[in-house]
């Protein structure tokens, strides 16, 4: 985030000085950007995984301060609400096989918090959206007691005059008021950062929005909440309703969390811009240091306010800029969910690169042919329907659009993902165990939420609805624990 927050009272002066430092960093940014050696260095791929904390009978329980405390541990980071965490994996360059080190990174941080919980009567599970979640588990006493999210909280109901309106459609709508933000720690993720250089930015941001409906069809893992089955991806909405709180805005204001406003036309530069331009400060702490002076001095400057602001906007792929290692850009992929296994979480990140490389030769045809809306409502369409959904797909041969049904096309792609990673430098048999898992899960139609409605059905017609949802968690937590992929998991009860 660049800048600590250790307060959240800030005065009329502090988002005056926030704002002037803003827009100069954001100017030196540009400057930076021009600096022909800027970003150079080999590629590397990093993630975060976020984890829901739950007890014996798969309830969630506050107790991430404390795992925290005892595990202590600078790449364990505290969450929104208390029942979460998220782990910081180790960034790996590209040549030294880094799926099956992100994968293995993955399974010994799993290994090492569920040992510490277990001393705590608890287990740590990912999965997008815990399913024996209830609405009394969302409150403010919920919410990580520490002052980034007071502030951000604060900030967040500051900026509507209503609470937060949570409104999903689906086989069980669900419609309900939240007070704050903590609706939004009912989310749990797997986001890739993929480390490119400016020059090719803007190929290479373009060809992730239009491949990353694809995977999240493929990827889903969030079919219900408070017991509603809703969309295959539910998080995607209930992260947009959770912090957005405005009345109808006659501009269409984007809101915070979203797909894009467009194409990216020439780099990096535009998306940071245009969150300056669009987006209202919520966090104006300001840091001590002088960009432009860190620039003419020959030092990288940390651009403190510009990477704060940026991280109180949440587009579902967004823009990265670290000031370590000289300065570099990242892609940070936010939308796929956590779980349901190590294999299916890293082979999923594999194919959205893989794709995005792929098609970056090419994706200039594929842009002038697909209107920037019809990816958005590919997105969404992803989100709901899941392996089920039919996306819009330019034929870039015959110059038309077609209506394409998600796993024939993710299936005719393959290919394509195979092409870029061997393009990245990815090892041949690093690939093949990778792509192997995208296969199954394609050829079999098979992912974490229609495995988890599929369960709950047969639960249901045995049990109540909260002994159901409380069985099918705990056959998640053992299935996690056993397979090594979804395609692997028994679809029906033992007798």
């Amino acid at each position: 985030m660049g800048l600590s927050i250790n307060h959240d009272h800030f005065t009329a002066n502090d988002y005056l000085l926030f704002t002037e430092r803003l827009h100069a960093n954001l100017s030196t940014f540009q400057k930076l950007l021009q600096a022909p050696d800027f970003g150079l260095g080999p590629g590397s791929i990093g993630a975060e995984l976020e984890m829901y904390i739950v007890d014996d009978k798969c309830r969630p329980i506050h107790l991430n301060q404390r795992i925290a405390h005892l595990i202590n541990d600078p790449q364990l980071t505290l969450e929104l609400n208390q029942f979460n965490l998220e782990y910081n994996l180790s960034p790996v360059l590209i040549e030294q096989q880094p799926f099956k080190h992100i994968a293995k990174e993955i399974s010994c941080v799993i290994k090492r918090l569920n040992l510490c919980s277990q001393t705590l009567n608890a287990r740590v599970l990912p999965i997008g959206i815990l399913p024996t979640l209830e609405k009394k588990d969302i409150s403010a006493e919920a919410m990580t007691d520490i002052p980034r999210y007071h502030a951000l909280s604060k900030a967040l109901r500051s900026i509507g005059d209503m609470p937060f309106q949570i409104n999903i459609d689906g086989p069980h709508p669900l419609q309900m008021m939240s007070p704050d933000i903590t609706m939004e720690g009912a989310n749990t993720s797997f986001q890739i950062h993929y480390r490119v250089s400016p020059e090719v930015f803007a190929k290479r941001f373009n060809a992730v929005q239009l491949v990353t409906p694809i995977v999240l069809a493929l990827g889903a893992n969030s079919p219900t909440l408070f017991g509603h089955a809703l969309w295959q991806e539910t998080r995607i909405a209930l992260f947009k309703h959770s912090v957005e709180n405005r009345n109808h805005h006659k501009w269409h204001h984007p809101p915070r969390v979203n797909f894009g406003t467009g194409w990216v036309r020439e780099g990096a530069f535009e998306l940071f811009a245009e969150a300056v331009y669009l987006y209202t400060p919520i966090l104006p702490i300001a840091s001590l240091q002088n960009s432009q002076e860190q620039l003419n001095q020959g030092i990288t400057p940390a651009l403190d306010e510009l990477r704060l602001h940026q991280s109180s906007v949440w587009p579902w792929n967004r823009p990265v800029y670290d000031p370590s290692a000289n300065g570099h850009l990242r892609i940070e992929m936010r939308a796929l969910p956590a779980g349901p296994t190590i294999d299916d979480m890293v082979a999923n990140a594999a194919f959205l690169i893989g794709l995005a490389e792929g098609l970056s030769d090419s994706i200039e045809q594929f842009i002038i042919g697909l209107p920037f809306n019809y990816a958005k409502y590919n997105f969404y369409e992803a989100s709901k329907q899941g392996l089920d959904a039919s996306l819009i797909w330019p034929d870039i041969q015959h110059h038309h659009l077609q209506e394409i049904p998600v796993v024939e096309l993710a299936t005719e792609l393959l290919p394509i993902a195979e092409k870029g990673l061997y393009q990245m430098g990815i090892a041949e048999d690093e690939i093949r165990w990778l792509l192997n898992n995208i296969d199954k899960r394609l050829t079999q139609k098979t992912n974490g939420a229609s495995w988890q409605l599929k369960m709950l059905n047969q639960l249901k017609q045995k049990y109540h609805t909260d002994d159901a949802l409380k069985y099918l968690t705990e056959q998640y937590i053992q299935n996690f624990n056993t397979y090594t992929s979804i395609v692997d998991w028994p679809e029906k009860l033992c007798q």
